[in-house]
């Protein structure tokens, strides 16, 4: 059994980006308006080095929305991966959900199984690779990652300037840099009250 830390995506790895359209920072659009985020290759490299599987798991719905088309979505991702190869950061898997209960495009609309806060993706991966959910972690900056975690049994770290209180969260942070920090700290110092975590989680 292999030990994971499970990543959101945009507002994590990368930057979220402003649209004028609709007034909202966002996911990136298109492959000239990603950026990753300062730390980020460092914070994962560590990671790697300390043992820890890398999975993205990331909802993706700006094709259902039709704010982008999959073939820019899938330059955006084939640019990020790229970039990791080339600093010798592997991910164990690359997981995303494309759809939205207000998508405009039929096909990409109503019910899905995989969209955060759901766990599929984190009950699927942990299947397939032999990943141990209990010594694991889920990093994410919205509610919908947290409660994703928490509903796959791993301990979560919500990241960003974050006001109210995320009962689903362990620690909330600035960044990746801490997050990462907190993860390879010694277990005993993870959270002293982890059973009473558990026991808000549920």
């Amino acid at each position: 059994m292999r030990r994971a830390v499970f990543l959101d995506r945009d507002g994590v790895l990368n930057a979220n980006v402003f649209y004028r359209d609709t007034g909202a920072w966002e996911a990136p659009r298109r492959v000239n308006d990603f950026r990753l985020l300062p730390g980020v290759l460092s914070a994962l490299a560590r990671l790697q080095t300390a043992g820890f599987a890398l999975v993205l798991v990331s909802n993706q719905p700006n094709e259902a929305l039709g704010k982008s088309t999959g073939a820019e979505l899938r330059e955006i991702h084939d640019a990020m991966a790229t970039c990791f190869e080339g600093h010798g950061i592997r991910f164990l898997d690359y997981c995303y959900c494309p759809h939205h209960p207000k998508a405009v495009v039929a096909e990409l609309g109503g019910t899905c199984r995989c969209r955060k806060p759901s766990p599929y993706w984190l009950f699927r991966t942990a299947s397939r690779y032999g990943i141990d959910l209990w010594a694991s972690w889920m990093i994410g900056d919205r509610a919908t990652d947290t409660a994703c975690g928490a509903a796959a049994g791993v301990r979560s770290i919500r990241i960003g300037s974050v006001a109210e209180w995320d009962q689903h969260a362990v620690w909330q942070v600035e960044d990746l840099t801490s997050a990462v920090q907190l993860v390879l700290q010694p277990g005993d110092s993870i959270c002293p009250d982890w059973t009473l975590a558990q026991r808000l989680r549920v």
